[in-house]
């Protein structure tokens, strides 16, 4: 299937490609707040959306924490880089790469991987304990 658009917009997309290995559709996701298609969300049960929109930022003792985001420990992290998907968790208080190695930010891990600067927060999507859904880091981090 074919979408046309006129050059401005084809321009903006193309500025707007963070990394090697992203494609138009996931910045057109990105800008329509969808979530990524390497798994397909899973619905929110009846009272989780109401827990959500009075959570405040709570940093329970233990996880990993950085820039506004805790993450617990068994937290399930992917991102997607050149058409490969690229594993990591939260392990004794740790963001382990799919190396075995610990990261110290969501953008270092991202930088290890591509080689780049990269916004680790857009990078990667989490799968807390528990939870079915996949999300990516700054929708989940608290200001």
């Amino acid at each position: 299937m074919d979408i046309s658009v006129s050059l401005e917009v084809y321009k903006a997309l193309t500025a707007r490609l963070m990394h090697d290995g992203q494609t138009y559709d996931d910045v057109i996701r990105d800008a329509l707040k969808m979530d990524s298609i390497i798994e397909p969300d899973v619905p929110a049960g009846p009272l989780e959306g109401v827990a959500n929109a009075f959570a405040r930022p709570i940093f329970e003792s233990g996880g990993f924490i950085s820039r506004g985001l805790w993450l617990p420990n068994g937290t399930k992290l992917r991102a997607r880089y050149k058409h490969k998907q690229f594993l990591a968790e939260i392990q004794n208080d740790t963001w382990v790469d799919h190396l075995g190695e610990s990261q110290s930010s969501p953008s270092a891990a991202a930088s290890a991987i591509t080689g780049t600067t990269v916004n680790g927060l857009r990078f990667w999507e989490a799968q807390k304990p528990g939870q079915q859904a996949w999300r990516r880091l700054d929708a989940l981090r608290q200001l």
